[in-house]
């Protein structure tokens, strides 16, 4: 018997990448492949997205791990070298580092590096997280466009922090911001995240950098990927292992705290926080079984999981369950959750089987 397990639909994933390409057809793209491409496996998101122009990174230990599996497009690193060390790695497998505060800055220039590196130069526009001010750029352009570990013209690139928010002014100031800063400079030029490239089509310069979107999930907290026009790549998946009869006023699970307010049949799931299913998700929380939206009843335990499946059901013992994706958006599962469909996703653990569709 199947349980726990999650299906990969490469064709899903294509449509995503094709519909990115529609929305911004003069930018290339640099698909985002972080977290292990948001649970979905970066090897195998990058070797199925051959056609993307580059991918993208958190750290570099990622960036290797996708060079040793023969990975030869361009990969960015989005938060940069942490160190002299990690510079020489860089350069050794032609990473491309993003700069973002003086200590990067200095590690560069006084590096000995085997070949130079192209580098991108990040730039606080507003979200204040990392990336050098815009009044720092020109200092930080010319020490750069000088040192001979530097390859070509320093690339720019920012973040938008409420592009998901359609009626936000942020990010017209944000998107004015990035434009004066890198207008006296030939570098390429990259701001829009899933957000920017669906909804903000002035915003995608040379580069676009489209991170859950490629997995079919919505950028927006009150959307889904398929109202977008995505597909749902990822669907996590398991199976009844019991169905029991339950009495009106009887509680179920630890801490008692769901009480059944008339008899009905209760099932249960093999999945629950060890797989990477939240423990906190509430009573209510939507599962389809048999294709049919039932409630989580009680608390998500590590192996198991109770929902409610009403007195008259006829489900048995090894009938299928989805827990999110095809026929159930994982944004729909996360707004009950109070968390968003990215963090449902990328928690998904190493225990729950894995099935390339």
């Amino acid at each position: 018997m199947l349980t726990a397990r999650i299906q990969i639909n490469l064709k899903a994933l294509q449509h995503n990448f094709e519909k990115i390409k529609k929305c911004s057809p003069k930018s290339k793209i640099i698909a985002v492949i972080k977290g292990n491409a948001y649970g979905h496996d970066a090897v195998l998101v990058a070797k199925t997205l051959q056609q993307a122009d580059a991918f993208a990174v958190a750290r570099i230990e990622e960036a290797v791990v996708l060079r040793q599996a023969g990975i030869e497009r361009p990969i960015v690193l989005l938060e940069g070298c942490f160190c002299a060390k990690d510079l020489l790695i860089a350069a050794h497998y032609q990473f491309q580092p993003v700069i973002h505060h003086a200590g990067q800055l200095a590690d560069i220039l006084s590096a000995s590096l085997p070949t130079p590196v192209k580098v991108w130069l990040k730039i606080d526009t507003g979200m204040h997280r990392i990336g050098i001010m815009p009044e720092q750029v020109a200092h930080y352009v010319t020490q750069l466009s000088n040192s001979a570990n530097v390859s070509g013209h320093v690339g720019f690139v920012s973040h938008f922090y409420r592009a998901d928010e359609l009626s936000a002014s942020t990010t017209h100031e944000q998107l004015a911001c990035f434009i004066q800063a890198t207008a006296p400079y030939p570098g390429e030029k990259s701001l829009s995240n899933s957000a920017g490239v669906l909804y903000w089509s002035d915003a995608h310069f040379d580069w676009v950098r489209p991170g859950i979107a490629l997995y079919g999930i919505s950028p927006r907290a009150d959307s889904t990927g398929i109202a977008e026009g995505l597909q749902p790549v990822m669907t996590l998946k398991s199976t009844l292992i019991s169905v029991r009869e339950h009495k009106a006023g009887e509680s179920i699970g630890y801490g008692g705290h769901w009480i059944a307010d008339q008899d009905t049949r209760i099932g249960v799931i093999a999945m629950g926080y060890g797989d990477g299913y939240p423990r906190m998700a509430p009573a209510g929380t939507p599962v389809l079984v048999n294709g049919r939206k039932v409630a989580l009843a009680g608390r998500v335990s590590m192996d198991m999981m109770t929902v409610d499946l009403g007195p008259e059901s006829q489900d048995q013992i090894g009938d299928e369950v989805t827990l999110w994706g095809n026929g159930l958006p994982a944004e729909e599962v996360a707004r009950h959750i109070g968390t968003i469909a990215y963090e449902l996703v990328i928690k998904i653990t190493s225990r729950v089987q894995r099935q390339i569709i």
